[in-house]
């Protein structure tokens, strides 16, 4: 495996480099994709899947960039590659629907691995994973996240891998097949729950209405004080721990948005009615020891990996503040990896459990390293 990794201004030509690259991943602020011109690729690099998404930070060489467009290009020796996509709007907005189309295009025999790159603000995560969940029926792991767009919380942007357009709800997806590639995953909160267990007894799908029989905005404002006046960016201090019973285990849902008259949320993922929530807290050291352990849960299934992608989420970002890159620079020197690349997000997508199966997680910092052998 050959790559290489380039950071530009939108202002810059996109730069040759001397091998033909299988795989192109892009990431950027939403401002910077906008404006940068990425059609060269397409006559350079014809053979070439390019594809990418917006952030909420862009992580490269151990550093954070707020303005400046990641460039990743990745030569696989031995590893066939193909791509999908679907536009949330072509099916109804329907998650479950485009996890589905997204499987069914992508599994063959030899099928090793999905990574998802995913409209960060108008799909349900839950949704899209099980959807590809129901398709994959174990036969291959996946891991991905969903696009961001810093604190703004406004759009959201995914590279069309055939127009090469950053595009608005719009999923895009990669497989990559074969005995030569090998795959890692790890991820990893450092979020504490604090106060009560409280019941959800409203909410249909990622929209939760009531909370202990009380309207769930208000409740959640009122834990907030003077910070509820900055939703739905400040959610991201304070995520809800939610348990999932059929699993034994629990994950971690922030707010994408909130609807003052029904004085409802909406999460990245969904919230059933009867589940137990806490709010949850955190601070520098915990969440670093968090992506710390991220790491060598990746290492533990993969050692010496080419090629890393870490997909962490804004509020992790703005916790940590001048600290994030402490956060970022720690996982990369763990990993020792020949690149390592990815984003903050909106949503983190990984494996979970001794089933491997993919889970959409928020408040995490999360992992994909690959190596051909």
């Amino acid at each position: 495996m050959k790559t290489l990794q380039k950071i530009l201004t939108p202002d810059q030509p996109i730069p040759a480099v001397e091998f033909n690259p299988d795989l192109i991943l892009i990431f950027g602020s939403r401002d910077s994709l906008e404006k940068i011109n990425l059609q060269p690729l397409k006559t350079s690099y014809p053979q070439a899947i390019v594809t990418g998404c917006s952030t909420s930070g862009t992580i490269a060489q151990g550093q954070i960039y707020e303005d400046e467009v990641v460039v990743n290009y990745i030569d696989f020796e031995k590893t066939p590659l193909k791509y999908t996509y679907c536009s949330l709007k072509q099916v109804n907005f329907d998650s479950l629907e485009v996890g589905r189309h997204i499987a069914n295009e992508l599994l063959t025999e030899d099928i090793k691995h999905i990574f998802l790159l995913s409209d960060g603000l108008n799909v349900n995560g839950t949704s899209l994973i099980k959807g590809m969940a129901d398709k994959c029926n174990g036969r291959a792991t996946s891991s991905g996240g969903l696009a961001g767009d810093a604190d703004r919380f406004t759009k959201t942007l995914v590279i069309h891998p055939e127009t090469l357009q950053p595009t608005e709800h719009l999923v895009v997806a990669v497989g990559f097949y074969g005995k030569h590639i090998q795959v890692g995953y790890g991820s990893r909160g450092g979020w504490e729950s604090f106060g009560i267990d409280r019941k959800v007894t409203k909410s249909k799908n990622n929209v939760v209405y009531e909370i202990d029989g009380q309207p769930a905005l208000q409740l959640y404002k009122s834990y907030l004080g003077e910070k509820a006046k900055e939703l739905p960016a400040s959610a991201l201090l304070f995520p809800l721990n939610m348990e999932i019973s059929e699993h034994h285990t629990s994950v971690v849902r922030t707010i994408l948005s909130v609807n003052e008259e029904e004085q409802s949320m909406t999460f990245a993922g969904d919230i059933p009615e009867g589940s137990t929530v806490r709010l949850m807290r955190s601070n520098s050291e915990k969440l670093i020891k968090g992506a710390l352990q991220a790491a060598d849960d990746a290492l533990s299934l993969l050692q010496n990996p080419d090629f890393a992608i870490l997909v962490s989420c804004v509020g992790r970002k703005l916790v940590l503040r001048q600290l994030a890159e402490e956060e970022v620079e720690a996982v990369q020197q763990e990993l020792n990896a020949d690149v390592v690349t990815g984003f903050y997000s909106y949503g983190e997508l990984a494996p979970t459990g001794e089933m491997r199966t993919c889970e959409l997680h928020n408040q995490t910092m999360t992992i994909t390293t690959f190596r051909e052998v």
